[in-house]
């Protein structure tokens, strides 16, 4: 952020500065944001506060910091659980818009993660096509519905995200075509898309080659977190399935690959056969 002050006419606004700010910092304090936002501390405070009631940063003492993907979503649970309490109606809302352009006979693969698993929840009772996936948590969903076929790809457990990776992972899914790859990320930016494993990598990629179409599902704290492994650029992808407007610089990236933005309000208009 720059050291000239800055109005802004609004809290949404204030927010999204102090996060573009972070992204290039890491940390700020709360006496200098109150500055260069023109706004008083305890104003800060309050956005500081709605940030991390968002996910989207984190309040230290004196200020605030950029969230990390893995540690964050919850100090006391860093695994998998931690992960999937954090913004539990962003990622149902996410779940929920992908899974109405889901197809009744679909042939889908779905990607481990806290967000991908709100697809499989979500999934119309209607559907009775296929499922491949190497998530545990998307194959127990999925053991009591009888009219869906359940491919579920061996391997090594990886404890973290509940999948199962490896070698035998990436040998069984090639075997196999899908129309739809529905991806999970650990972090996005204006370069692409990260995963929160190295052993997750190769999965990921290989389930993306077998698709037809690859589509990410995030939510909104995905903007702002970090993540330790490059999966891929956007140019891979066919729609990105999010709760909320892309920061700009990611929006201008979507816009200029050809990739479709899909939003809450827009998921019941979008074609289904369009990806």
């Amino acid at each position: 952020m720059s050291a000239q002050p800055m109005r802004y006419t609004g809290a949404p606004e204030r927010r999204a500065a102090i996060v573009e700010g972070l992204r290039a910092t890491g940390f700020a304090s709360i006496a200098v944001l109150s500055q260069r936002l023109s706004v008083s501390e305890m104003t800060v405070r309050r956005d500081v506060r709605r940030l991390q009631e968002d996910g989207e940063a984190v309040a230290v003492h004196g200020g605030v910091r950029l969230r990390r993907a893995e540690t964050d979503d919850d100090p006391n649970a860093p695994g998998y659980n931690g992960r999937e309490s954090a913004r539990n109606a962003a990622k149902r809302t996410v779940g929920q818009s992908a899974a109405a352009c889901v197809l009744p006979d679909d042939v889908i693969a779905i990607d481990a993660g806290t967000t991908t698993i709100e697809l499989a929840r979500a999934l119309s009772s209607d559907f009775h096509g296929t499922v491949i996936t190497h998530s545990l948590p998307v194959v127990n969903r999925l053991l009591d519905q009888p009219a869906v076929t359940v491919i579920a790809l061996g391997g090594d457990l990886h404890r973290a995200s509940r999948a199962l990776v490896g070698s035998a992972t990436v040998e069984m899914a090639h075997r196999y075509r899908v129309r739809t790859f529905y991806l999970a990320a650990a972090a996005v930016d204006e370069r692409g898309v990260y995963a929160s494993a190295d052993v997750e990598r190769l999965v990921k990629l290989e389930l993306m080659d077998i698709a037809d179409r690859v589509v990410l599902l995030i939510d909104h704290g995905k903007f702002s977190a970090r993540g330790p492994v490059f999966l891929c650029d956007w140019g891979r992808l066919s729609a990105v399935v999010t709760d909320r407007q892309p920061p700009a610089g990611i929006a201008e990236r979507l816009q200029a690959d050809g990739i479709e933005i899909v939003l809450p309000d827009e998921s019941e208009r979008t074609n289904a056969a369009s990806f």
